[in-house]
């Protein structure tokens, strides 16, 4: 289904560029009300969370006003991780729920996180009809002035959440007697993940908590995970915790300092299910999954099928399958029996569960030996250039040429002006040809 306005994970790009600007967030604003408005609830409440870049103050009053002129009620919750907001518009019954971020993008870009009331991401199919709604005249939709919405700022909600992801372990749960490290990468879990740690009693030692508008995602968090394993050597920490942007992904670093990607992670968590009979039908992962989780699954008898790329069509392939585990190698990884989306910080209360009690975790995420794989993310004006017959033309070589030894996979980023190219073999001379055969010919 081609839409116009949404990619893979809601709406991003550079602020004040073609989508990302006040006129453009009233209208979604405007858009999205509309279309909750019109599902005949009684209660017509949106929540809107967001992570610290400096165009929120901006985009946020926009988002509000659009809103509020389709006559729905906003409660605003400030900074808040993605999954924070997922479950707080489930519990509080609001009909949706709005995340104002770029996840792991640079401060200059932003964008928005549609949720459900039932917490879930919205399906392409309603994406569509919020964007008809979007291209139609602005004065269709705007209520009459008695019925326009009111707007209320919510303090409690780092604490609302906090209390629910506890609740999913039990009571005499304590993390007393560790050294953790955690990168809140100057994002929207620079309150909550320290708050969460620290109340468990963990010996809390903290990076990317000092937000100024700026400063989210650079050079800190799971996309620059060195700055973690770097802290976990030199305070003798037992486990580091590497969050993004809005705090849905989540990169750790072992006692030794090795880093654990989401493929690893969800290996261990699979296990462990599997052993305490929690896993349910199988895991999902995606195309980008290493291929070497896949072949340990194929050894553990756990089924594994692959989804595209995005958690959300990840959740999509569990509820179709009925399947309670799946993720992504960058992180997202979503546990099907307590969360709706990626959560950063409940994996990490998920994988604490289990070290609290003296094992390293340097042999707990250590279940598989990775395929070789490269990735090249290459910059691009137009993504469309993925379907130029000379590009095709590469791509269809370079298959032919690792067919049985390895795998290409080559895409549209759905969040950044970029085409991916992943290859994947032990074959390591053979898998860069590849690569660089098709890398060169986009470039």
């Amino acid at each position: 289904m081609s839409k116009k306005y949404f990619g893979t994970d809601g709406i991003r790009g550079r602020v004040n560029s073609k989508n990302i600007n006040g006129d453009m967030f009233f209208k979604f604003g405007l858009a999205s009300g509309t279309y909750f408005r019109s599902q005949k609830k009684i209660k017509q409440t949106a929540i809107i969370a967001k992570d610290t870049r400096l165009s929120g103050y901006t985009l946020e009053p926009a988002l509000v006003s659009g809103l509020t002129s389709a006559g729905m009620h906003v409660y605003t919750l400030g900074p808040l991780p993605t999954n924070g907001l997922a479950m707080l518009t489930k519990s509080m019954r609001a009909n949706m729920g709005i995340m104002i971020t770029a996840s792991h993008n640079p401060h200059q870009d932003n964008g928005l996180k549609l949720f459900g009331p039932d917490g879930m991401k919205l399906s392409d199919k309603i994406e569509k009809k919020i964007e008809n709604l979007i291209d139609k005249k602005v004065s269709i939709h705007l209520s009459q002035p008695k019925k326009l919405g009111r707007v209320k700022r919510l303090e409690t909600g780092t604490k609302d959440y906090l209390k629910i992801l506890k609740k999913n372990f039990t009571k005499d749960f304590n993390l007393k007697g560790l050294r953790i490290v955690i990168d809140c990468a100057n994002g929207a879990g620079y309150k909550a993940g320290p708050e969460l740690l620290n109340s468990l009693g963990a010996k809390v030692i903290t990076i990317g908590v000092k937000p100024n508008g700026l400063n989210i995602n650079k050079r800190c968090g799971s996309t620059y995970p060195n700055k973690i394993k770097s802290a976990v050597i030199k305070n003798k920490a037992h486990l580091g915790i590497s969050l993004d942007g809005d705090a849905d992904r989540i990169i750790m670093c072992d006692e030794k300092g090795n880093i654990i990607d989401g493929d690893q992670i969800i290996a261990a968590l699979a296990t462990r299910w599997k052993s305490k009979k929690m896993l349910k039908g199988g895991v999902v992962g995606t195309l980008m999954s290493n291929y070497g989780l896949e072949k340990f699954f194929k050894s553990e008898k756990i089924r594994f099928i692959r989804a595209n790329v995005g958690d959300r069509y990840v959740k999509e392939k569990m509820k179709k399958k009925n399947f309670n585990l799946g993720g992504e190698q960058s992180g997202h990884i979503i546990l099907g029996k307590f969360a709706t989306t990626g959560d950063g910080l409940l994996v990490a209360l998920e994988a604490l569960f289990t070290i609290r009690k003296g094992k390293k975790a340097s042999i707990y995420f250590n279940k598989f030996k990775k395929t070789p794989q490269i990735l090249e993310n290459i910059e691009v004006k137009n993504k469309n250039i993925i379907n130029h017959p000379d590009t095709k033309k590469s791509i269809k070589i370079a298959e032919k040429l690792i067919k049985g030894q390895g795998r290409i996979v080559v895409r549209k980023s759905g969040t950044e002006s970029k085409i991916r190219v992943m290859g994947e073999s032990e074959n390591k001379e053979l898998l860069k040809k590849c690569v660089d055969l098709i890398s060169r010919k986009i470039k």
